[in-house]
């Protein structure tokens, strides 16, 4: 059926409570939140976000202030990220994997009104000791365990207030700050503006195709961007929201099932992740159709579509900085790769002066937004990485990438990840590819290590099926034939898992630190031959 879906929304008007006043008013009785506790309505959304603005209106929130969360998914991270952009507030929502120095630098630097955080979360809180001027309260989401954070009592999170009035937010005004991984150096901030999400919504939404028959599924976390511009997805299309607490492999399909999903979202490994997995008759009782699926090989969207019967596997480009600005099936469909830009952008590839490169060399990917407020608006408290990443007025990506003569843009590796060997450049990624299409590979990632010839040597480290033979000859072996010799890894790691984020990203920084091993194969030190 022909999505029935509403026309865009006026600049003034794209914010949470306009986005939240348009869908009452077009929506009403549809259902837009379905958890595991019940669900909620178009209608019914709108009163509880302005009751729970309440709720943060009565603890002296107001604009521009703060509200940290340390939480898994949960319906009340949910509340909160809309209640303060009902209140002209900014929501801080806190990877719950950081710890330590991060974990401080995070808190101190976003410097909150109020901190929200689950039980288990305190103790991991109560080790760090940042400097606040703001902090006025620090709520439980799992009732009162007492005691004190940092001076202040840990109170239950209370009670919806009476609904507050709305703040006139401007689409240009904060509505999250957004803390990115920190892997060259502190986290960093991202200021997110209220048109940001919407465009996320809508451009997100016009190329996996979600009409107001749909509904989302987001296993990601919500203290990322990914799945809460999800929600503005369904929301802004007359679709349902529905999410997990976490992704398991082995729960994804029944889940998908059981929330009756028709769009979900996969990032990192997590399509070979559910490839290696047993089949049984959950791969294809669902009503799944479209999936959002950076970073996927050909051949394995391929195997996902035909095992599972997904009709839709998008490709595309994204970060938390920006919104969706390259999509694979803008301008014709192309395999495994970014695609082309999204009309509301524009982008180059530069080299180390900015000056654009010819099609077929690889650069920096850098980006310009045609409309207004609808990419990040600075660095949170960095005014000097704001003015470095915005530098001849082209936002720098950190990404290397190279573009063909069709205008089709391919990800070759962060410009941190790039790896040199003997003189030529290797794509991380590429290889990855290769070694996850392995029968016995899980999952993989490479990263340079020192040569003693100078540059880099190329590193695996490859996680196995379960019972499979851990045989680096055979992986090296695999490679022949799939990439040039020169990328094919001279050393080779098996482990039981990858440190990742709870986004699925692998931490490359921690693998590049850790390097050469005494567990790790030496192709040259086992006289093994490639085959040229």
């Amino acid at each position: 059926m022909k999505a029935r879906l509403a026309p865009p929304l006026p600049l003034a008007e794209q914010t949470v409570y306009g986005a939240l006043t348009r869908g009452a008013d077009r929506f009403s009785g549809r259902v837009l939140l379905r958890h595991s506790d019940g669900e909620r309505t178009y209608t019914e959304m709108r009163e509880a976000v302005a009751r729970t603005a309440g709720m943060l209106r009565d603890a002296s929130v107001g604009p521009g202030d703060r509200v940290l969360f340390v939480s898994g998914n949960r319906v009340e991270m949910l509340d909160a990220f809309l209640a303060c952009g009902w209140l002209g507030a900014a929501f801080v929502p806190v990877n719950v994997a950081s710890r330590g120095p991060q974990l401080e630098h995070v808190v101190a630097n976003a410097d909150p009104r109020i901190v929200v955080a689950e039980a288990e979360q305190l103790e991991h809180l109560a080790v760090v000791e940042p400097e606040l001027a703001a902090l006025e309260r620090v709520w439980c989401l799992d009732g009162a365990p007492g005691g004190t954070l940092w001076g202040r009592p840990i109170d239950p999170v209370p009670g919806p207030g009476e609904a507050a009035d709305p703040y006139p937010a401007r689409p240009g005004d904060t509505l999250a700050v957004l803390y990115t991984s920190g892997t060259t150096g502190p986290s960093k901030g991202v200021q997110c503006p209220h048109a940001q999400f919407y465009w996320w919504g809508i451009l997100t939404g016009r190329y996996l195709e979600i009409t107001d028959e749909d509904t989302l599924y987001v296993t990601l976390p919500m203290f990322h961007t990914n799945a809460l511009n999800a929600f503005w997805q369904a929301m802004l299309a007359g679709a349902t929201y529905s999410f997990g607490r976490r992704f398991s492999a082995s729960a994804f399909w029944h889940e998908v099932r059981d929330t009756d999903a028709t769009v979900t979202f996969l990032l990192g490994a997590m399509v070979h992740i559910l490839l290696k997995g047993e089949r049984g008759p959950a791969d294809r009782h669902h009503r799944l159709r479209s999936v959002q699926s950076p970073a996927t090989s050909a051949e394995a969207a391929e195997a996902f579509r035909r095992r599972f019967g997904v009709e839709r596997l998008v490709d595309g480009y994204g970060s938390t900085e920006t919104t969706y600005v390259f999509s694979n099936h803008e301008g014709g469909f192309v395999p495994a790769c970014m695609g082309r830009p999204v009309p509301e952008f524009e982008a180059r590839v530069v080299d180390e002066l900015d000056e654009e490169v010819a099609d077929g060399a690889a650069g920096e990917l850098v980006l310009r937004p045609r409309e207004p407020w609808s990419v990040f608006t600075g660095y949170w408290r960095n005014p000097e990485a704001t003015v470095e990443a915005w530098r001849n007025l082209w936002f720098h990506t950190g990404d290397r990438v190279v573009r063909d003569e069709h205008g089709v843009y391919r990800f070759l590796d962060r410009l941190k990840d790039s790896i040199r060997r003997r003189g030529e450049n290797i794509s991380s990624m590429e290889v990855e590819d290769v070694l996850q299409s392995h029968p016995d590979v899980v999952t993989s990632a490479v990263v340079p290590v020192p040569s003693e010839l100078g540059e880099d040597e190329v590193m695996a480290f490859v996680r196995l099926r379960p019972g499979a033979d851990p045989d680096p000859e055979s992986i090296v072996r695999h490679c022949e034939g799939r990439l040039a010799y020169f990328a094919i890894p001279r050393y080779v790691e098996f482990v039981d898992e990858l440190p990742a984020t709870p986004s699925g990203k692998i931490r490359k920084v921690v693998l590049r630190g850790r390097g050469v091993g005494p567990a790790t194969w030496d192709r040259e030190a086992a006289g093994v031959t490639l085959r040229r």
